[in-house]
Parts: structure tokens; C-alpha cells; sequence
């Protein structure tokens, strides 16, 4: 066994334990209070979780897609706030920075995220720019050596907690669209940046989404990650790493609502015997055991294609549409399964039922998903008449 593969498989054994051992036991506490425990905090950090796709020359894991997703399998049979805590810094909150950030930006801040004792934050979406993202209106105006940031950003995930915002601002005309779009790496002390109390959501409780304010806040020209004018073609190639961990999520999910299920039927008896053996619930316990499989094939192909160094938008689009929409019809399979105590807060089913669906929205909703598919698949068609 290469010593790489076996590295992995530590890494894998030890996401597994720790989310049976020790994120399934805290669930309930992250449900009434709000608040990821001080102990799990510290045990995601001890994983190295904060740093999965952090090179190791900046104290990272350095895993592959592949690897990244194989990982996020496990941790995600918990529920999804978990993830949600180290997933920005992980992913958007950092892509930018491996990707596009100078050397100086990423000696800076890569060894910090890595560790998780700085968080980061990715400040897309607005009020009234959401799946139309290249319609922002939030401002960075060039003055001297500084530029000057003005608007609101919301939906935030981890804000309250970030050190680090990756923003996207108009420095050029609003007719050029996303070609006048840049991005900037905006300390969360810095003048002029305010957080939002977090948002009371349906589910996700644990995980914390806010608007963010920025009122002119002047940071020096040096924070500007890439090129004037890249960030929004910037920011979708980090959508399409995001997305293959966002299907890896809900991949992991659907395994655990699975397994509710099927302890529920075999535990629960009806006419004398254990409802497992009836075929209508054997049926949505098979149909949920397919989807389930075809979710992982498609996130593992699709990550090993992206290792490879292909385009994988379309398959990106293909495995979060899938592997969301899947979860969200497991969920509601499995509650029906547990009958009349799937609605009820005694058991995990009714959590997870609410918390699957925030999954089809963030990320890119199902149908902008789809449309980014449909364009892909009509983009490569072969002049032969056969997809290429």
C-alpha cells in the first residue's frame, strides 16, 4: 500500500470515528442551544479539517478532491452544521487564495486557516443579487494606494465567526457585468465592517449566516486577490470545488437518513412483525439505497476527473442537483417510513428532514444547476452531432 493511500485511510478512519463518537452524541446540545460545543471545535481543528485543501508547504492537509470528498463522506453522516463550521474556511473562504492569491496573500493567511485559528468567510450573494451574481452593486472605488468598499452582502455563512472575508465588488461599470467584478481579502476588524445578528433559520441549527455591511472601509490595493476585474470568473471556479463538497454533503447525509430508516423498520413492529418486511417500506428503502449509491459514483468520478485537471462544470452541476435533490427525497422517504414519530423532535429523522433542505439552495439553487448543465451539454456538443 502506497504510503499515500494509507495517510488517507487514517484520515477517512479517523472522520468516522469521530463523527459516530463524538459529533452524533453532541447533536441534540447544537440543536437546543445554537452553538457547536468548545470540544468539537477543538477536535476539527486536532482532524486538520480546517486545512483539508490547504497545501502542506502552508500547513495543510494538501488533500485531492477526491481524497477532500472521501473525508466529507464521513463527517457528514452527522448533521450538516458540523461541516458548515469548517467548510467555508476549507473551501470558498480559501480556494481564492490557493488559486489566485499572491505569494504575500497566501504566507499571510493559508498557515492560520489551515489551523482554523482564523476562519473565513466568502461574501457573494446580496440582498438583491443572489443566483443573478453578477448583477452586485456593492462598490470598490480606487483611491491612491487604497480602495474604498460600500454595500451589504447576506446569507453569510460563518461571518460572525470570520477573521477573513473574501469580497466581490464592482470596480468597473455596471454594464460590463461580471467582467466588472474584482475581489478582495477584507479583515473582519477593519473599519467600516459590521456583522448582522445570524439569521433564525428553518434548520442548520449550529451553523450561523449573516449580512454583512461594509461602509467605507478602505483597504490597500495589495488586498485585491487576482487581477481587477477576474473576480467573478474567479469566483466560479471556486463554485465548481465548492460543489462537488456540497454534493459530498449531501452524500454523506443520505447514507445516515438511510440508516435511520432502516433501524426504524426493522425496531418498529406492526401485524406481529418488523415493518421492514413489507414491501411497500422495502421499496423506499431500495429506491433510497440506489440513489444513495449513484450519488457517491457520481461525487467520486467527478472528484477524480477534477484531480485529473478537467473542466468539470457540468459534472459539478450534475453531482450537487443530484445528490441534493436525492437527500431532500430520501429524507422525506425515511420520515415516512417512521410514520407519525417522523414528526416528532424525539427522533433525528425530523432534524434531518429540515436540515436536507437548505441543500437544494445554497451553492447554486437545483434549477440554476440545471441551467448551468443544459448550457455545458449544449456548449460541447460535437460538430459530429455527439457530445464531446
Amino acid at each position: 500500500m502506497s504510503d499515500r493511500k494509507e495517510t488517507l485511510e487514517l484520515i477517512v478512519s479517523a472522520a468516522r470515528r469521530f463523527a459516530r463518537e463524538v459529533l452524533l452524541p453532541a447533536e441534540i446540545e447544537v440543536e437546543e442551544t445554537g452553538e457547536i460545543p468548545g470540544h468539537v471545535v477543538q477536535g476539527l481543528r486536532d482532524l486538520g479539517l480546517f486545512g483539508m485543501t490547504v497545501p502542506e508547504e502552508y500547513g495543510g492537509l494538501g488533500l485531492s478532491v477526491h481524497e477532500e470528498v472521501s473525508v466529507v463522506f464521513e463527517i457528514c453522516y452527522a448533521q450538516p452544521a458540523f461541516r458548515s463550521y469548517f467548510g467555508t474556511t476549507n473551501g470558498v473562504g480559501t480556494l481564492g487564495i490557493i488559486n489566485f492569491g499572491t505569494e504575500e496573500q497566501k504566507r499571510k493567511y493559508l498557515p492560520r486557516l489551515a489551523t482554523g485559528e482564523t476562519m473565513a468567510s466568502f461574501a457573494l450573494t446580496e440582498p438583491d443579487s443572489g443566483s443573478d451574481a453578477a448583477s452586485i452593486t456593492t462598490k470598490a472605488v480606487r483611491d491612491g494606494d487604497h480602495y474604498v468598499i460600500n454595500g451589504t452582502k447576506r446569507f453569510i455563512t460563518n461571518a460572525v465567526h470570520a477573521g477573513l472575508f473574501t469580497v466581490f465588488a464592482r470596480t468597473g461599470p455596471k454594464e460590463l457585468r461580471a467582467a466588472g467584478i474584482s475581489a478582495f481579502l477584507v479583515e473582519a476588524d477593519t473599519p467600516g465592517v459590521t456583522v448582522a445578528t445570524p439569521y433564525r433559520k428553518m434548520g442548520f441549527a449550529g451553523s450561523h449566516e449573516s449580512d454583512v455591511i461594509f461602509d467605507n472601509v478602505s483597504i490597500p490595493v495589495g488586498a485585491m486577490l487576482g487581477a481587477e476585474g477576474t473576480g467573478f470568473k474567479n469566483a466560479m471556479t471556486s463554485l465548481d470545488h465548492a460543489r462537488l463538497h456540497m454534493s459530498a454533503v449531501a452524500t454523506g447525509l443520505c447514507q445516515r437518513l438511510l440508516d435511520e430508516g432502516i433501524r426504524y423498520a426493522i425496531e418498529r413492529k406492526q401485524f406481529g412483525r418488523p415493518i421492514a418486511e413489507f414491501q411497500l417500506i422495502q421499496a423506499m428503502l431500495a429506491d433510497s439505497g440506489a440513489e444513495a449509491y449513484a450519488a457517491r459514483a457520481m461525487v467520486e468520478r467527478a472528484a477524480m476527473d477534477k484531480d485529473a485537471g478537467k473542466n468539470i462544470t457540468k459534472e459539478a452541476a450534475y453531482c450537487k442537483y443530484f445528490a441534493t435533490e436525492a437527500a431532500g427525497r430520501i429524507a422525506d422517504r425515511m420520515l415516512q417510513v417512521h410514520g407519525g414519530n417522523g414528526y416528532i423532535k424525539e427522533y433525528a429523522i425530523e432534524r434531518l428532514y429540515r436540515d436536507v433542505r437548505l441543500l437544494r439552495i445554497y451553492e447554486g439553487t437545483s434549477q440554476i444547476l440545471q441551467l448551468i448543465a443544459a448550457r455545458e451539454l449544449v456548449r460541447n456538443f460535437g460538430i459530429d452531432g455527439s457530445s464531446s
